[in-house]
């Protein structure tokens, strides 16, 4: 499965279980860790929770490999690692705090969705 598949499983995955504002940053060439960065946004804690849940299922269910997942329920940032992609699940508060859209710069940007 290429890698725009499983950024497409995963950015499918996250609006259809509500995840808000999903966009793609293509990192490939300027990170040595992974080819993007999925950021979205979730509504609580608890909603995080969920998107990472079902977005392990998902990406699993697909034959793929999860590497990691990274973050406390009540920090408000989940964290999943596949590797090629990466994956934030934020509240809106720390996304906006962290501006990791900013960070890396709208260049990277490949698609918002939601």
């Amino acid at each position: 499965m290429p890698k725009k598949n499983l950024q497409d499983i995963c950015s499918k995955t996250l609006v259809d279980n509500k995840a808000e504002d999903v966009l793609t940053l293509d990192i490939n060439g300027i990170s040595s860790f992974a080819d993007a960065i999925i950021i979205a946004t979730a509504n609580s804690n608890r909603h995080a929770k969920s998107l990472s849940e079902r977005l392990v299922e998902s990406v699993k269910a697909n034959g793929k490999t999860i590497l990691g997942v990274e973050g406390k329920i009540e920090s408000g940032w989940i964290l999943v690692d596949c590797g090629e992609v990466v994956i934030n699940i934020m509240k809106s508060d720390i996304r906006e705090f962290y501006d990791l859209e900013g960070l890396w710069g709208e260049n990277t940007l490949l698609n918002n969705s939601n």
